[in-house]
């Protein structure tokens, strides 16, 4: 690709299906798809970014659907890269505010194929900011590699690598999630994390004042800190930590808002935002993507973001 990217995201993808109702009582599923570090694609690309996306996805009968959906949105799919592994599949059902159900199919999935090979160096040195998660790592042993890898060639070429741990107790052990950050931290430019699961266990530090000073010691220069418990997101960078509170406390489904955050905050950061400007804009385009079911369908489109952006921010 000849164009310069704003954003690569590395990462899995997923079959997504969803339902109002119970599992149990479910008549029929919706499809779409998901995955963390495609979320964060996904939304930095409608509100304005040229993204690519980095990943392998199974030869079976979904790979048609994946492809022609991404390319509809405009995603750059030029280093995705097939494999005979199938591809991964979650159920998520929310028949009410106070129930969610969620079922997982992503044991040695094609996405955990994913190794160094796949890193295209001139393709990462084309871009201004390389994302990944600590979900990416817990793929496997050689998409951990890959990760690393990645972030190694973007130190080298000046380019900015942003990261999120994204925590989840299935997916990995505390243990696990710090020797993946341990191997990657000092590559790390911006940090996403949650209070609740990343800070605890990845940092063992409960104060978001103490965790984002931490991580400037460890040489990041921009953290955002969401938490859950004060509702709002703790901005930390050229010394100043400052707070917004989450856009809405209507929301229906919070799967993948976090990742969606990110692909805001990364797409404003490109297009000349300030670190809390970003965090402000971001949060609006997670509070909107909340109201709906699903992690990417209910992700909203550049005009709506924009127009409450400047609505609240003159």
């Amino acid at each position: 690709m000849d164009q310069k990217l704003d954003i690569i995201a590395i990462g899995e993808s997923l079959i997504e299906l969803s339902t109002n109702a119970k599992l149990s009582d479910a008549g029929c599923l919706y499809k779409s798809y998901g995955g963390d570090a495609l979320a964060t694609a996904i939304a930095a690309l409608r509100m304005g970014s040229k993204v690519g996306f980095v990943t392998r996805i199974g030869d079976d009968p979904f790979k048609n659907f994946l492809l022609d959906s991404w390319e509809a949105e405009g995603l750059d799919v030029s280093q995705v890269k097939l494999t005979n592994e199938a591809n991964g599949l979650y159920i998520i059902a929310r028949p009410s505010l106070d129930e969610k159900e969620i079922v997982h199919y992503r044991k040695k999935i094609a996405p955990s194929k994913l190794s160094i090979d796949d890193i295209n160096e001139d393709y990462i040195k084309n871009s201004s900011v390389v994302y990944a998660s600590g979900v990416t790592q817990s793929l496997s042993p050689s998409a951990d590699e890959a990760v690393e890898y990645t972030f190694k060639i973007a130190k080298e070429n000046g380019i900015t690598t942003a990261y999120d741990p994204n925590y989840y107790s299935k997916l990995t052990t505390p243990d696990d999630a710090k020797e993946a950050f341990s191997r990657i931290n000092s590559y790390v430019d911006i940090m996403f994390m949650n209070t609740k699961h990343d800070a605890i266990n990845i940092l063992e530090i409960d104060s978001y004042e103490n965790a984002i000073k931490k991580l400037w010691d460890m040489g990041i220069s921009t953290v955002v800190l969401k938490s859950i418990e004060r509702r709002g997101y703790y901005t930390g960078y050229n010394g100043n930590i400052a707070f917004t509170e989450f856009y809405s406390s209507d929301y229906i489904d919070t799967t993948c808002s976090g990742d969606v955050f990110n692909g805001g905050f990364l797409h404003a950061l490109t297009h000349g935002f300030t670190p809390l400007e970003a965090t402000k804009f971001a949060s609006i385009l997670a509070g909107l993507q909340a109201q709906g079911i699903g992690a990417i369908k209910s992700i909203p489109y550049k005009d709506q973001v924009y127009s409450i952006y400047r609505g609240n921010n003159g």
